[in-house]
């Protein structure tokens, strides 16, 4: 049978409030007495109940997470470093996979704020707004969105600048003397595709290149989405000889697909991605990308939960992370006339 509290009170001396307050660290307790308290509970291998303890301490050390696929590298690599970050600070993370469903993502939201996470992190394309101010609101709920996610003044937000990292990518093919470069994003109705997107427009018109419809592709920021963004680029009745592309997911796709096409990168073809996921310095070629700090946004998630639980009233904020481009093999320079 499991040690209880009366049993630690037992042994060492004290009332059951005082091992409570030494175990809980809610009030000053002499040291020779915690010492006492603490000996007892460990000879007794005396493990409190968390669901007991959260109810008291009206905290269950635990934080839960929405995202939309854990399939996707760069979501995989993101939750690797939550995760990390939740276990030095001392809580556990509930992760929710929602697979880009808006019924399946509710159905989460409503299951973490009954189990009374301290908070939620969010990372989710599909989302009811309406739903989750309701339930953050009525919780006092605290939120932080890592780039996907609803927005409001009840969350703190961490956002690449991918604006900017699509106009690093855009200036780094130009530099290398390409002047008809293609783009293949995500849905526009996206924030993070319509940013690289407008970042890719602001660096064409800086350079003065045009911006060829055909070669603008809409598609997902899935593999799936990268193959057949770039099978419809090949069919352009005139080819460019570099493409910008949303994601290293949809990079890699786009790649098989040009290849199994004949189309040689980057002889043929120059090719720059964005997140920098691990595997793209394993592709053949290893590709140009555009580097997401995923640590950092995993550790300034994390930090400004930890903070909005801290000071649970505190009005939501904007958080802006910088991104820097990884030269790889993917890129051609072109020969100057």
């Amino acid at each position: 049978m499991s040690a209880t509290i009366k049993d630690v009170a037992l042994l060492a001396g004290v009332s059951t409030t005082t091992v409570s307050h030494v175990l809980n660290k809610t009030r000053f307790v002499a040291p020779a007495t915690r010492e006492r308290v603490l000996k007892a509970a460990n000879e007794l291998h005396y493990a409190p109940s968390a669901v007991a303890r959260s109810l008291k301490v009206k905290t269950t050390k635990s934080l839960g997470m929405l995202v939309t696929t854990t399939l996707n590298p760069f979501f995989a690599e993101v939750v690797k470093e939550v995760e990390r970050q939740c276990y030095q600070q001392g809580y556990t993370l509930v992760l929710c996979n929602t697979d880009g469903e808006l019924e399946k993502t509710n159905a989460y939201l409503m299951m973490l704020a009954q189990k009374r996470v301290d908070g939620i992190l969010v990372m989710c394309s599909e989302y009811d707004d309406s739903l989750f101010s309701a339930v953050i609101g009525k919780r006092d709920l605290p939120m932080v969105v890592m780039d996907w996610g609803p927005s409001g003044d009840y969350v703190d937000r961490i956002q690449d600048n991918s604006v900017k990292g699509a106009h690093l990518a855009v200036q780094h093919l130009v530099e290398q003397g390409h002047e008809a470069i293609a783009y293949i994003g995500g849905p526009l109705e996206k924030l993070p595709a319509r940013q690289r997107y407008d970042g890719f427009l602001e660096a064409m018109h800086e350079a003065g290149l045009p911006v060829v419809p055909e070669w603008i592709i809409e598609s997902n920021f899935e593999f799936e989405g990268g193959k057949l963004g770039m099978r419809r680029l090949l069919t352009s009745p005139a080819l460019p000889s570099a493409v910008f592309i949303g994601n290293d997911a949809m990079a890699m796709g786009a790649m098989s697909e040009a290849q199994l096409s004949g189309v040689s990168i980057p002889e043929t073809l120059s090719v720059v991605g964005y997140d920098n996921c691990f595997y793209s310095a394993y592709l053949t070629p290893p590709l140009t990308t555009i580097d997401q700090p995923k640590r950092r946004l995993a550790e300034q998630a994390v930090a400004s939960m930890i903070e909005r639980i801290d000071n649970p009233r505190q009005n939501g904020r904007l958080i802006m992370l910088e991104p820097d481009l990884v030269i790889r093999s993917s890129v051609k320079t072109m020969a100057r006339c």
